[in-house]
């Protein structure tokens, strides 16, 4: 349920800025634009950040959070919520009771962001209890990759079985989907376990093997919350953004002198050469 009988792919995303545009809300942007949905956002803080790491961290007052979130759900109204970077237990129960209050019937898409492509830590332990807790349960779908399955389960996410327990196991928490990514598990095959209230599906993809991995998680995430948003099955907006996000892979530019960023634009620069 919505705003409006019908979705109209609205997307409000709560994360943080990435100064270097290839994660956090930059990529959310990007990638919600690229499935032709409309995205509205919720800062939840500043990264000084590049290819090569994050270099700080500004926290945005909680009030401010709140606010930004409580505007555009009055005036714009959301098919979908879609969460980033919350790094502290008290912004995870700002976001939580907003989004209760104001959004409750919207359907909440969590990545789980702990740790940046560059290996900086993005949120405390409290934080991760309280996301636990407070917005896990019922969550249309929760996407940690293995390492932060690992931390939500406290199991060992090493291959597919694992990733179908853990899978399982967040479930059992309350979450009404989840997407387990194998991108961190060695192997020349990157597999992603979805289990649903309704199943589970599989999804294969070759590994490209390249430097510009900035960013995956956020971009896969948004990329299925604008399918959501636009009224798409949850296993068709995983397939679909999962296609989208190989493409990004695969054609991304390079830059930087780090993790660089993929390119979310590649399907209007398809366009530009017909």
């Amino acid at each position: 349920m919505t705003d409006t009988e019908d979705t109209q792919g609205r997307v409000l995303v709560i994360a943080g800025s990435d100064s270097g545009g290839g994660a956090g809300v930059q990529a959310d942007i990007k990638a919600i634009m690229a499935m032709g949905g409309y995205a509205m956002t919720a800062i939840t803080a500043i990264t000084v950040q590049d290819t090569q790491g994050v270099h700080d961290v500004h926290p945005i007052p909680l009030k401010t959070v709140r606010d930004q979130m409580l505007v555009c759900l009055k005036d714009i109204g959301a098919d979908a919520i879609k969460t980033g970077m919350l790094g502290t237990a008290d912004l995870v129960e700002t976001v939580a009771e907003t989004l209760d209050e104001r959004a409750k019937a919207a359907p909440r898409i969590i990545d789980p962001v702990m740790v940046a492509t560059s290996g900086d830590r993005l949120i405390d332990e409290r934080a991760v209890g309280a996301l636990t807790s407070l917005l896990l349960p019922g969550a249309a779908l929760i996407t940690p990759n293995a390492p932060e399955a690992e931390v939500l389960t406290g199991k060992s996410v090493d291959g597919v079985n694992g990733q179908r327990r853990a899978a399982e196991m967040l479930l059992k928490r309350g979450a009404k989907g989840a997407l387990v990514k194998g991108g961190h598990i060695p192997g020349r095959v990157i597999t992603d376990v979805l289990q649903t209230e309704h199943g589970e599906w599989i999804f294969e993809s070759p590994r490209i093997e390249t430097g510009s991995t900035h960013g995956t998680g956020c971009t896969l995430a948004s990329a299925i919350s604008a399918l959501v948003a636009k009224g798409a099955a949850l296993s068709e907006a995983v397939e679909q953004a999962r296609d989208y996000l190989h493409k990004a892979i695969e054609t991304a530019k390079g830059f930087g002198h780090g993790h660089g960023p993929v390119n979310h634009g590649w399907a209007l620069e398809v366009d530009e050469d017909r």
